[in-house]
């Protein structure tokens, strides 16, 4: 029993002991955070008195603290104070280092408030080099971090800032702007040293503005509160600016009275820092310190000229050599002021090059929500337009409905077509386009593209030629697809702008090396033409000729940048050339590469019987998992005309639960819903049910979802709004059997 008790006392000193020593630590963190905080105020009076020597002292002693808690955040407040002292005695290298070392602290631990503070000084420091553009970007970057952390004390003397550099640019509107701005902010959180500054800076802007008793009224005012708050910067800078106002009007006595102060208040505060810097000489100060050391030397020379030859010859070779060391401790401290200077502007370039890319990376991303949300609610209601109208023409409508029904119809399609037409332009700049090479024929391929849109050019009068180059091989391999799509993109805008004229279409060969050809291909019309002042804009995006054009012929303008993006996938080039009234041609080149000879397969042979009619439906189930009452009903009825029973459920949780009590062939299973969405109620149904056909039926299809589906447990997509013939396919290919390749990977 006692042996017990003995180990009882052993387990509870320990853990006694335990407690103390994570309290002491805990305390002794809190306390070297005080001594932090201790420092850090110290070295603020000590800047605002211009004892910049030993704020520098201070701040250096309060990141070693910093640094040995690992206190972050505090480090890189120290490392900007650290730059904001450096930059004030001059040293600007040595601001501009830390400042770097500060940016990347912050950016690591996500400090925007501090990381606000430190663009700021970068802002100022680029300012003092004249470099006013980037200065302005740190600035705005400054402010807008200030206004997301809701730190709006702080930026006020961001907008000072920037209304001297529209000072320094003569840009006074801009200028003035911001200082209203500054003075709003300071009043209200009575910063007195940023007030008084702004009211200075104000008088200088009205000065130039020609407005001089406000310019008085200014100046005057900062100079009584600079005085009422002994604020000698601001003291001395009101005498420069009451001066230069005076001699503005013609007042010059006054002028000289206060350029008189200035110039005494000047020497005054030159005085202190000089004082406060004796401690640390800098680099400036060098050249002084020399001319000192060599006179002295000098004087010594002349008290020992009766000395013998000899001592003087050693005099003079000593000082011959410290004047030797002395260039070339000079030499080797404007080397390395030089390479401090060089490692500070690439430093610089990699911190704006950091703050582009978020910039870029920000754009991409909104853009890319932007364009998935509107896609999927522009498609979703075009499920509903194109379904109904075609279920209308379906069910022998009147006949004076039919043309409205067709026109329906036709706005729905060219809708359908200009949302898919953005999608791929943004795929293209995305570069998520990849080449798919087959073997094809060319000239047949060329044949069918001429013959699909011949009814078209029937339409407008038009006659379309052929021209295939004699000799020239007709097996490639390439990405047809891609090929057919520029081709017909070019020859349906040929269609478009010519009525009662001629197309040519033209291939040949313009160089080869062994099986590589570069072929041209050339669409020419003589339709209305292009002016010359349009030709250099027609592959951008949204672009056409006129608005005229554009009312007249229709069309959104983005086939052409759509032709241009995909050539250039392809590794080729395209140009035009045109007159107006006369006719346009564009010429495109891509590079392919000759195979053997393919035959093209017959008609007969790749048409498929995908008759609904030859399967036995009437044990065939599907559910429909859709949220959309309007959805529901068109997919209930396209399937019922197909001959098929179907369920209809609006929600995720209720599709789980009917697969588990029903046996379904088929799922059609909509996206976004109230609850679970599609694919959590699809990666549900997975865990129980591995071999059931999940159809993705929805609006979403960018292609950086794809991946989602195909990992959540789909079979394939069916995008909305879909064709009929597209649908029947897929279903039945499943019905029958088949097995279903996945498009997701």
């Amino acid at each position: 029993m006692s042996r017990i008790k003995y180990y009882i006392f052993v387990f509870l000193a320990c853990f006694c002991s335990l407690i103390f020593a994570q309290t002491n630590s805990v305390e002794d963190a809190d306390l070297l955070s005080m001594r932090i905080q201790e420092r850090i105020t110290q070295a603020k009076l000590e800047s605002d008195r211009g004892d910049y020597y030993n704020a520098l002292g201070n701040l250096e002693k309060a990141l070693v603290i910093a640094e040995k808690i690992d206190d972050k955040t505090n480090q890189g407040k120290i490392h900007t104070k650290i730059a904001k002292v450096r930059y004030l005695v001059g040293e600007t290298d040595k601001a501009n280092i830390s400042l770097n070392k500060a940016l990347q602290i912050q950016r690591d631990i996500d400090d925007y408030g501090n990381r606000a503070i430190s663009y700021n000084i970068k802002g100022v420091i680029l300012s003092t080099k004249e470099e006013y553009d980037n200065a302005l970007e740190y600035f705005k970057s400054a402010k807008n971090l200030f206004e997301q952390e809701g730190l709006e004390e702080y930026i006020s003397e961001v907008t000072l800032n920037e209304a001297k550099v529209y000072i320094s640019l003569k840009q006074f509107d801009k200028a003035k702007s911001q200082l209203d701005k500054t003075i709003i902010i300071a009043k209200k959180y009575e910063q007195k040293r940023r007030l008084s500054s702004a009211l200075i800076e104000s008088g200088k802007v009205s000065s130039a503005l020609n407005n001089s008793d406000l310019a008085l009224t200014q100046a005057e005012e900062g100079l009584s509160i600079a005085k009422a708050y002994n604020i000698l910067e601001n003291i001395n800078e009101a005498y420069l600016t009451l001066s230069a106002i005076h001699k503005a009007k013609g007042d010059y006595k006054n002028s000289y009275d206060f350029i008189t102060k200035h110039i005494k208040l000047s020497d005054s505060i030159l005085d202190v820092k000089r004082e406060n810097l004796a401690p640390g000489i800098t680099g400036k100060y060098i050249y002084k310190y020399k001319d000192a050391q060599n006179a002295q030397l000098k004087q010594q020379i002349d008290e020992v000229s009766a000395e013998s030859n000899f001592t003087r010859i050693t005099t003079i070779l000593s000082i011959a050599l410290i004047t030797i060391l002395s260039l070339l401790t000079l030499s080797l401290y404007k080397n390395n002021n030089i390479r401090l200077r060089t490692n500070n502007m690439l430093q610089t370039k990699n911190d704006e090059f950091i703050v582009a890319k978020e910039k870029a990376e920000l754009a991409s991303k909104t853009k890319a929500n932007f364009l998935s949300t509107v896609t999927h609610e522009l498609r979703t209601p075009l499920y509903a337009v194109t379904g109904l109208t075609n279920m209308l023409l379906e069910e022998d409508p009147k006949e004076h409905q039919i043309p409205h029904l067709k026109s329906l119809k036709f706005s729905g399609d060219y809708l359908l077509t200009f949302i898919n037409d953005i999608l791929q332009i943004n795929k293209i700049e995305a570069n998520k386009v990849e080449l798919d090479p087959e073997v094809f024929n060319l000239k047949n391929k060329l044949e069918n593209i001429i013959s699909a849109l011949s009814n078209s050019a029937k339409d407008n009068d038009t006659n379309l030629h052929f021209d295939y180059e004699d000799g020239l091989p007709e097996s490639y391999n390439g990405d047809q697809l891609k090929i057919s799509q520029i081709l017909i993109n070019l020859l349906g805008n040929a269609i478009k702008f010519t009525k009662d004229g001629d197309i040519w279409v033209r291939a040949y060969k313009i160089d080869q090396k062994d099986n590589m050809y570069t072929l041209r291909f050339e669409i020419e019309d003589n339709g209305i033409g292009i002016t010359k002042e349009k030709q250099d804009q027609m592959f951008d995006s949204f672009s056409q000729g006129s608005v005229q054009i554009n009312r007249k012929y229709g069309g959104t303008g983005l086939g052409l940048s759509i032709v241009k993006g995909l050539i250039k996938i392809l590794k080729g080039k395209i140009y035009l050339k045109s007159e107006l009234g006369k006719g346009t041609t564009f010429f495109f080149e891509i590079p392919l590469e000759h195979v053997e000879e393919v035959k093209a397969p017959k008609v007969e042979e790749i048409k498929k019987s995908n008759k609904m009619e030859d399967l036995d439906l009437s044990e065939v189930k599907i559910l429909i998992v859709e949220d959309n009452k309007i959805n529901q009903m068109i997919t209930k009825k396209i399937l019922n005309k197909m001959g098929l029973n179907c369920d209809v459920v609006d929600n995720g949780e209720a599709a789980v639960e009917q697969v588990k009590s029903n046996d379904y062939n088929v799922v059609l299973m909509d996206i976004h819903m109230p609850g679970i969405s599609g694919l959590e109620a699809t990666k549900i149904i997975r865990t129980f049910d591995k071999d059931l056909t999940i159809f993705a039926l929805t609006a979403v299809t960018i292609e950086d979802k794809m991946q989602e589906f195909g990992e959540a447990g789909f079979n394939d997509i069916i995008s909305k709004p879909f064709k009929k013939e597209d649908f029947e396919t897929k279903l039945y290919d499943v019905l029958s059997g088949k097995e279903v390749v996945s498009s997701f990977f």
